[in-house]
């Protein structure tokens, strides 16, 4: 993790240095309009050298729309939703919480990759932005019995971001191996408070991943497979609230009897279906394209026909999602 603060540091030093320096001159009227114009070139001239907090503005929707169908497939809810949500939120001046969306499902079937296409489109440089950060639990948080550290931790992270950079991105992976109550550290932030000591945190983007509730997902998507509907004609209604429960009651999740949840706090429980043999041949495509390989549709076959699938008798669903694709391309 990057420590907070360090960006803000820099640019805060540089205009000391600048308001000094325009001190010294005269008159005082003088002074005061070249300083602005000094302080403002300044700012500018060191943006180029490093990233500044960028002003808020409306989200290119059809950017964003284009990256969820080149890179997405078989998740039309999860595009849907998560499209409509960030367009509205970045369209919104004064925003009355942070935006916060829990996507679920199985490994391999894209939140990871969603995670960084959101990330992309709110911060030029991505994951790699400075007011981007990524939180896993296994690695930002393995011990149980530090679980109060890592309460105080999370909320003077936080704080000291958003305080830099107001439309600061948190992604917090492996929601299912995170400690219960850790999360629950930052249920201020995410609540309707205008402002919390001096601090405003409704443009910030919160985004938890989590393999909890996979199982609810695969089932109504077997269901709805077993009674000749199509997938697509699954609706968020058909899974958010069995999803919202089903997290909340789920001691291997990092939500469970969250006051996230109790408090409505969530905005969105975005689903993520199990993969299909056709969605893993688009994975191993795309994939391809990625390496500027020429798309040979027999490696296509061979790939996705290495991949297991289930249930056993059915045998519909991909057990790994894309995961395994790169390593599998890798060895062809």
């Amino acid at each position: 993790m990057r420590p907070a603060g360090r960006l803000v540091s820099g640019a805060a030093l540089w205009l000391l240095l600048a308001a000094r320096a325009v001190a010294a001159i005269e008159p005082i009227s003088m002074a005061i309009s070249i300083g602005a114009a000094s302080i403002i070139t300044g700012y500018f001239s060191y943006c180029r050298f490093a990233e500044c907090c960028p002003k808020q503005r409306p989200l290119n929707a059809t950017a964003l729309q284009l990256a969820l169908e080149e890179k997405l497939f078989g998740q039309h809810l999860a595009a849907e939703v998560i499209l409509k949500a960030l367009t509205s939120f970045r369209n919104n001046d004064r925003p009355k919480k942070p935006l916060t969306l829990s996507l679920h499902g199985w490994a391999g079937t894209g939140k990871n990759f969603v995670s960084q296409i959101v990330a992309e489109h709110l911060h030029a440089k991505g994951l790699k932005s400075n007011f981007v950060h990524l939180f896993v639990s296994t690695l930002h948080f393995p011990h149980e019995q530090q679980i109060t550290l890592y309460q105080d931790q999370l909320r003077k992270w936080i704080r000291g971001n958003v305080s830099a950079c107001a439309s600061s991105v948190f992604i917090f992976d492996e929601m299912d191996k995170l400690h219960p109550g850790v999360i629950d550290a930052i249920k201020p932030f995410l609540d309707y408070y205008e402002q919390l000591e001096g601090v405003s945190y409704g443009k910030a983007v919160f985004i938890f991943l989590s393999n909890a509730g996979g199982d609810l997902i695969t089932q109504t998507a077997l269901e709805f497979w077993r009674a000749g509907r199509k997938r697509e004609d699954i609706q968020l209604k058909d899974l958010e609230p069995v999803l919202s429960v089903g997290v909340f009651n789920n001691k291997h999740s990092g939500l469970w009897r969250s006051g996230l949840i109790d408090r409505n706090l969530i905005d969105y429980f975005i689903p993520f279906l199990p993969l299909e043999y056709s969605h893993v041949k688009m994975c191993v495509r795309a994939e391809l394209r990625a390496r500027g390989a020429a798309v040979d549709e027999d490696v296509v076959t061979r790939v996705a026909e290495e991949m297991t699938f289930f249930p056993k008798d059915e045998k519909i669903y991909s057990d790994r999602g894309c995961k395994t694709v790169q390593s599998r391309l890798d060895i062809l």
